[in-house]
């Protein structure tokens, strides 16, 4: 009896992997990401309202902060991707 399992990691775990290895490439592009997406947030509007002031600076923060602390990749690409979708959505709803 084996009590090996094989686990498949899939895409996002495939592209933690290769993060890791290209670890300093990934964090010059979430930097770049973060920086110009938060910052074209602020832009569009976020800075009008405090609510949305404050959901766009902490996972902006959080990425920022996990990248400085050089933090398993994993963790900043979520951080990653929640900063890109929560600016995202504040650019939807402010400029409506």
């Amino acid at each position: 009896m084996s009590t090996q399992q094989n686990i498949n990691p899939g895409i996002w775990g495939k592209l933690g992997f290769w993060a890791e290895e290209n670890r300093f490439g990934v964090i010059a592009v979430a930097l770049l990401i973060v920086g110009c997406v938060g910052g074209v947030c602020m832009q569009m509007g976020a800075v009008r309202e405090i609510w949305s002031m404050i959901l766009v600076i902490v996972p902006t923060m959080l990425t920022l902060s996990l990248l400085l602390a050089v933090a398993p990749m994993r963790w900043i690409l979520n951080a990653l991707a929640l900063s890109v979708v929560v600016d995202l959505l504040v650019i939807l709803l402010v400029h409506i």
